[in-house]
């Protein structure tokens, strides 16, 4: 008996800080190389949801400055509609303060964690406190907060507050300082790039040590705030129905039904209560434990049409998708899909996916994948992660790409999960879970975007093989004519409308003969062109005739560039003395319809 009274003084409750405190792994802080890009990204989040709540453009200003040896203060700027001043202290130091948790529809976040375990880590990690100015509009000052979390009681603990100037009207600024390190550096400007791709209406201006970046915004359409709905009846608990009810003591079941649920009518509710064999009109008080049972194995059962999927949530879209890649990425070929809404376990989400080829991506090595959860850039665990799996189970091959698990090649796949209440593996909300309906939307949208990719290549191969055709065309034929005319003992015919009938494109070439380079441009097309004719070689070029209109000397490396307008039919020529060699090339016509042939 002596052991048990001695255990029962050691035993005790702790607050969800204490136990934070004690594994701040699950919430994205288990090194401080992973400690800074998870506050940066906690705050980001924050500041784009509040902006999309006021219907307002975000323009974030991200700072990140070495203070010492190893520590960084980290600074979020944002002008979203501030918080009220009463309020503050519990946004920013207290766990598990938020106003989306009981929120049915899309957000970055929900349970009030994320920007508050920040606040903690920088006083474990340096015992400095947070600062934090707020300000609601032009017509009141801002408050600045100094402030820590007494661990012990999870409360905001306010060391300073006062009234202060700020330039902005409204928005929110909060400074953390703790121990870190850059050494993901190059992580850390991924994770702005890559919200900048799926958030295209916000600007992200980043400082690092001094050195600055700034991704634009490609959209000015505000984005809509999806907007809240009631729970659906498959996917709703026992717990949760038995609180529900307890709430609603005097309502009579259909009511209940018809005003807790979504998409549920009176037709329905009499159907559901017929199932579970109990009256319609009985009130909830008088439903009991064994009642509540049968009700919700009813509502499982009974057929009833998915959430209204517009409402609750805000997919980006394809032509989003499409600009925010092309802006960063820079792709030879990009495509997007959004799959129509669909339902796991009563909860709606959208899929989307997007898949990119050639441009400045590494020609070597796996495909780059992107991941995205409401918006929100996935950086860690892309292993354990289902958008993973399902890009790696598709067959690729099929689609003209080598494949070993992930594709191979200059590639890069985005995928994008949009839900009210995205299925996670952790707190940390680093990878998606395997949930069968979620990967089967996946697999469907990239199998789609394969087959559009195949269809690229095969474009691409076709043209390039009659690329390859027509260079050797218009290399051989003023061979075939020199040879013939030698034979002959005539002169060289003029063999352009041959090669005009043949082509049927703007042909250059560059040759050299007896010391003298010569430029020859003939439009065979049928359009008026406006040109620009590049020569770079090692060619001083001096007496060029015509003169060029632009000429420059970089470490012995001679640019020459020349300017014509040519009509169908007509041709274009210069000549330097020279020993040829470089490269040539003319813009103002379509890739696809030009031939540039070095004799």
């Amino acid at each position: 008996m002596a052991l048990a009274e001695d255990l029962a003084k050691q035993q005790k409750s702790i607050s969800v800080a204490e136990f934070f405190e004690k594994n701040k792994h699950l919430l994205g802080f288990d090194s401080p190389v992973r400690g800074i890009i998870t506050t940066i990204k906690e705050a980001v989040d924050n500041a784009l949801d509040a902006c999309e709540e006021a219907e307002v453009l975000p323009d974030i200003f991200v700072s990140v400055r070495k203070v010492s040896p190893d520590a960084y203060r980290v600074a979020v700027e944002d002008n979203g509609p501030g918080i009220v001043p009463e309020n503050v202290p519990y946004v920013f130091g207290k766990l598990l303060y938020g106003s989306r948790f009981h929120q049915i529809r899309q957000s970055r976040g929900q349970q009030g964690i994320g920007i508050s375990a920040a606040v903690l880590y920088a006083q474990l990690t340096t015992g400095t406190p947070a600062m934090v100015v707020s300000r609601t509009s032009a017509k009141v000052p801002a408050h600045r907060f100094s402030l820590m979390i007494q661990t012990e009681t999870n409360e905001p603990q306010v060391l300073e507050h006062e009234e202060v100037a700020w330039d902005r009207t409204h928005g929110t600024r909060i400074e953390l300082e703790f121990t870190s390190s850059l050494a993901a550096r190059k992580r850390l400007i991924d994770y702005l790039k890559y919200t900048a791709v799926v958030n295209p209406h916000a600007r992200i201006r980043v400082e690092i040590d001094g050195e600055a970046t700034t991704f634009e915004r490609v959209s000015d359409e505000v984005i809509r705030s999806p907007q809240a709905i009631k729970p659906h009846p498959h996917g709703i608990e026992l717990g949760t129905l038995k609180r529900m009810a307890a709430a609603m003591p005097e309502a009579t079941l259909e009511d209940f039904l018809v005003e807790s649920f979504s998409r549920v009518g009176k037709k329905t509710a009499e159907e559901i209560a017929g199932v579970a064999g109990l009256p319609p009109r009985a009130h909830m008080a008088a439903v009991g434990a064994e009642a509540q049972k049968a009700l919700l194995a009813a509502m499982q059962s009974v057929h009833v049409p998915a959430p209204p999927m517009s409402q609750c949530l805000s997919p980006i879209g394809e032509e989003l998708i499409t600009q925010g890649l092309e802006k960063e990425f820079q792709l030879d070929f990009v495509k997007a899909r959004t799959r129509p809404p669909s339902v796991f376990s009563g909860h709606p989400f959208v899929v989307e996916a997007a898949i990119g080829y050639g441009g400045k991506l590494t020609a070597d090595g796996t495909a780059q994948v992107m991941r995205f959860a409401n918006r929100v850039p996935l950086i860690y665990q892309q292993g354990a992660c289902a958008i993973t799996s399902a890009v790696s189970n598709v067959n690729w091959k099929s689609y003209g790409l080598s494949q070993a698990g992930l594709p191979n090649g200059p590639v890069l796949v985005l995928v994008h999960v949009a839900s009210t209440n995205v299925p996670f593996t952790s707190e940390s909300k680093d990878a998606v879970a395997s949930i069968p309906e979620v990967e089967k939307e996946i697999t469907l949208a990239l199998q789609d975007l394969g087959r559009e990719l195949k269809a690229y290549l095969s474009r691409r191969d076709r043209n390039r093989q009659q690329e390859d055709r027509a260079r050797a065309v218009c290399a051989v034929m003023p061979v075939i004519a020199e040879k013939v005319a030698e034979i002959v003992e005539r002169p060289v015919p003029d063999i352009s409308a041959i090669e005009g009938r043949i082509m049927r494109r703007l042909v250059a070439r560059k040759s050299v003969r007896e010391g003298v380079v010569r430029i020859d441009v003939h439009n065979h097309t049928h359009e008026n062109l406006a040109l620009v004719i590049y020569d770079i070689s090692s060619d001083a070029g001096e007496g060029a005739e015509p003169r060029p209109d632009f000429a420059s000397d970089l470490d012995g490396e001679f640019t020459r560039v020349w300017n014509c307008a040519l009509g169908p039919g007509e041709g274009w020529h210069a000549k330097y003395p020279g020993r040829g060699g470089g490269m040539l090339d003319v813009r103002g016509v379509d890739e696809a319809r030009k031939v540039v042939v070095h004799l």
